[in-house]
């Protein structure tokens, strides 16, 4: 088949780890032919292009900012992005007949395009893969309300997508159910699971690399690592991880490991700049191979989420604690159903992200309990539900007509 596939973060190849390009591979592999679109942002000076590269056509198109830049111009540029990307379809891929047009959220305002592109290949069976269910989700964190223009506008772009799309894949079972209940309007049968995935890569499992990386980054030797790794904004609720940390800075039987970037990472830094001789150590982000051998050094990973979310996020950097064999701590709101489906498999704990002293109870039951085992656990059920070829065929078995 034919593919296309829409991506709002800038793909340069899928020759590296991630959720998008390991599905890329997959799709390349099995015979497809694989079209990406991902933007230029005009901060790298580049114009729309078109290239081959590692056996996929990458399609490069000039934005606006729309990733790490002021809520103004992220704004703009994702409601300009929709005529830029259908500009540059129509240019560049114009005499190519698509069987599968494949995309996910964010942004919404990918509604025009998908229109466009069905209109073009009436043949072809539309895939949104759901990772971000906006505009609520900005709602829940006070970004605007549910009365402004904002969500208006936006809220009718969500339903439009929707519609355009044959099929919802979901990150877990409470994204269908919520997808389910406030979009009725939607074939309730076309909404699904299909979770966020990886291929197997690199294990790093020799005490040497583990003691040598321990040192490279000053990182103690003889105790527990917790590590946290990813985003570092608005949605993880950074004051409830800096009062964790500060409620446990003075232990001597854990280190807390926290690397990433975003918005809200100069916060953190300021409070960590002022504690730096305790049991803390806060970086920007590493290039990937270097962090995946981070968390392969650390004990237990942790996954943060504002309390005040109604929708229920999953975040993908569950993958990597799973793949090297860590158990997880949760601190999230009640809507998700990543601590659930953590605790139940027998591979982590969950808190509700408001008050410290129940992460604090967390820490204390994990140095407790059999890490080894939990990780196993861990490791076991991301084999049967988040490897790529899981997601692969949640999508490729709606395509044989």
């Amino acid at each position: 088949m034919d593919i296309v596939f829409l991506s709002l973060a800038q793909v340069y190849g899928i020759s590296g780890r991630g959720i998008y390009s390991d599905l890329m591979r997959m799709f390349r592999d099995q015979g497809h032919q694989v079209f990406i679109v991902s933007p230029y942002e005009r901060r790298l000076g580049k114009n729309t292009s078109r290239e081959e590269k590692e056996g996929v056509t990458i399609l490069h198109v000039r934005t606006f900012n729309i990733q790490k830049t002021n809520f103004i111009e992220k704004g703009i540029g994702t409601i300009l992005l929709k005529r830029q990307f259908k500009q540059a379809i129509k240019k560049y891929l114009k005499d190519v007949r698509f069987d599968l047009i494949l995309y996910a959220t964010p942004p919404i305002t990918f509604a025009n395009v998908i229109g466009y592109l069905k209109k073009k290949n009436p043949q072809a069976v539309s895939y949104l893969l759901l990772k971000d269910i906006f505009p609520q989700n900005a709602v829940d964190i006070g970004m605007f309300s549910v009365n402004s223009p904002f969500y208006w506008y936006f809220r009718k772009r969500e339903k439009q997508l929707y519609r355009n799309s044959d099929y919802i894949g979901c990150m877990s079972p409470a994204n269908v159910a919520y997808v389910r209940k406030h979009n009725p309007y939607y074939p309730a049968d076309h909404v699904e699971v299909a979770a966020n995935s990886i291929e197997l890569g690199h294990t790093y499992n020799t005490e040497i690399t583990e003691i040598s990386f321990r040192e490279k980054y000053g990182l103690p030797k003889d105790i527990p690592i917790f590590i946290y790794g990813g985003n570092l904004g608005k949605p993880q609720g950074i004051d409830f991880l800096i009062q964790c940390l500060e409620a446990n800075m003075n232990r001597t039987d854990c280190f807390f490991l926290i690397i990433g970037g975003g918005t809200e990472y100069r916060k953190l830094d300021r409070w960590y700049q002022q504690h730096i001789d305790k049991n803390v150590r806060v970086m920007q982000g590493l290039p990937k191979e270097e962090y995946e051998k981070l968390v392969h050094c650390s004990d237990v990973g942790m996954i943060f989420l504002d309390h005040r979310f109604t929708i229920p996020n999953y975040p993908s950097r569950l993958l990597s604690y799973l793949e090297f064999k860590k158990p997880v701590i949760c601190a999230t709101d009640r809507h998700t159903d990543i601590g659930k489906i953590a605790e139940e498999n027998g591979y982590g704990y969950w808190c509700e992200s408001l008050n410290p002293a129940d992460f604090s109870a967390l820490i204390d039951k994990m140095l407790c309990s059999d890490r080894q085992m939990m990780g196993e656990n861990g490791y076991q059920f991301l084999q049967k539900n988040y490897l790529v070829g899981n997601t692969y065929q949640a999508i490729i078995r709606h395509c044989c007509h």
